[in-house]
């Protein structure tokens, strides 16, 4: 059922593209002059292309990380990941006031999916999008009820991949 309410994107599945994707929009949308603020979960490297473009971007791009530089163990998050992404989910709902035209959760379904955050704390943030604003929500192992809320959802699917012959994470390609 339709809300009325900003719109809900959903960039999800096993297979590489969603935080590109988001990007992408991003990007797009800042070629418009339109504001977009980024907040990144689990994510801490300043060494990553959409972070190191910030300041050529500005004033209309804003990123923010909330994470350490090193992976989180997905199979046991540490008491500091848990801190770093309700910080995150908090700051999303004070930069969601500003009424950005793009507001990206880079890797909040996969933080959600693992209990970093709450499910219903999302949907309660999702609940306040501003009719002008569209909130894109990416990371794998997105929750049922972030893809029942959205209004488009796109599924990523691996079918080829060069890491499996043996290519490692190249610059200004995967990072």
């Amino acid at each position: 059922m339709y809300m009325a309410r900003g719109h809900i994107h959903v960039y999800t599945g096993d297979g590489e593209g969603k935080t590109l994707t988001a990007f992408g929009l991003a990007l797009r949308a800042v070629g418009h002059g339109f504001k977009v603020i980024i907040v990144q979960f689990m994510k801490g490297r300043k060494d990553v292309g959409e972070y190191k473009v910030k300041d050529r971007l500005q004033p209309e791009y804003e990123i923010y990380q909330f994470g350490r530089e090193e992976f989180v163990d997905l199979n046991n998050p540490q008491p500091i990941d848990y801190e770093l992404a309700k910080k995150a989910l908090e700051f999303a709902e004070k930069v969601l006031e500003k009424k950005p035209r793009i507001l990206v959760l880079d890797e909040i379904n996969l933080a959600a999916a693992i209990g970093l955050v709450k499910v219903e704390d999302v949907l309660k943030l999702l609940e306040k999008v501003p009719e002008e604003t569209v909130v894109v929500l990416t990371g794998r192992r997105a929750p049922k009820e972030f893809i029942e809320v959205a209004d488009l959802v796109t599924e990523m699917r691996e079918i080829k991949h060069p890491y499996k012959l043996g290519v490692g994470a190249r610059r200004g390609i995967e990072y």
